[in-house]
């Protein structure tokens, strides 16, 4: 853990706040926080910024049989997975070189900030049709992106939709389009050689598309919106600045 590197800093604060940081590493933070105004600072910033979208999010009533059923798999070993050589985090890295933090796109699509908002999408599903309590059905990957403006906030949010869609749902504060002005949907999955238009959005407007529409669903797939002129990119690649931006995480 390097807290004097200001994006080790920004993702160990998230993490914190979370709870996903090992023992060790929740032990450092501790240490460090009781010194550390400006780490304060983070870890407070990103409160807000998961709070916020709890707000969002109507009470749902727990199903009886959940909580046994989670503490039942707390009690069972997991094995750990195998440690990530330097060759892996360089091709991770290399992927996509304007974002290029392997470090913040862990924090982004790999786990911590998305945790809150998938704990929150599989409580609002409710257990899945004909299951019953103690019961695990097949079925087909689900997949789950947290869009993020540059300042960090969470503003979107595209899920799968059954087998057959993906849906973009705003979820917090949605970006100032001027006039003249339009947001276009893109994605563009690993490893793909140029992004993919998925049509025009308007602020609070749910927008569903078929699975079949997309070029590649997988984890790490990219969505984003940005800010291009009315009807659309000229171009077959985004022309504006980005307003959201968010990786896909398998469920």
């Amino acid at each position: 853990m390097n807290l004097q590197d200001p994006q080790e800093r920004t993702a160990n604060a998230g993490e914190y706040v979370l709870g996903t940081l090992g023992a060790e590493e929740k032990r450092t933070m501790d240490a460090a926080l009781a010194t550390d105004t400006a780490l304060r600072g983070e870890v407070y910033a990103w409160q807000d910024r998961l709070l916020g979208l709890t707000r969002r999010l109507p009470p749902v009533a727990v199903p009886p049989g959940l909580w046994p059923r989670i503490a039942a798999r707390l009690s069972t070993p997991v094995a750990a997975a195998p440690p990530r050589g330097d060759g892996d985090v360089a091709q991770e890295a290399a992927n996509d070189a304007v974002w290029s933090s392997v470090r913040f796109w862990r924090l982004l699509s790999g786990g911590a900030l998305a945790a809150a908002v998938v704990m929150a999408v599989l409580l609002l599903r409710g257990p899945l049709p004909g299951a019953s309590s103690g019961e695990v059905v097949a079925q087909a990957p689900r997949y789950l992106a947290v869009l993020q403006s540059p300042d960090k906030s969470a503003g979107w949010v595209v899920e799968t939709v059954g087998t057959d869609a993906i849906r973009l749902v705003q979820v917090g504060e949605g970006a100032v389009i001027p006039a003249g002005k339009t947001m276009q949907f893109w994605t563009k999955p690993e490893g793909a050689q140029g992004p993919t238009s998925l049509g025009l959005v308007k602020p609070g407007q749910v927008v569903v598309v078929p699975v079949k529409q997309l070029p590649g669903l997988a984890d790490r797939t990219l969505f984003e919106l940005t800010l291009e002129p009315e009807g659309g990119s000229p171009y077959n690649r985004p022309s504006g600045p980005i307003l959201f931006v968010g990786k896909a995480v398998r469920l």
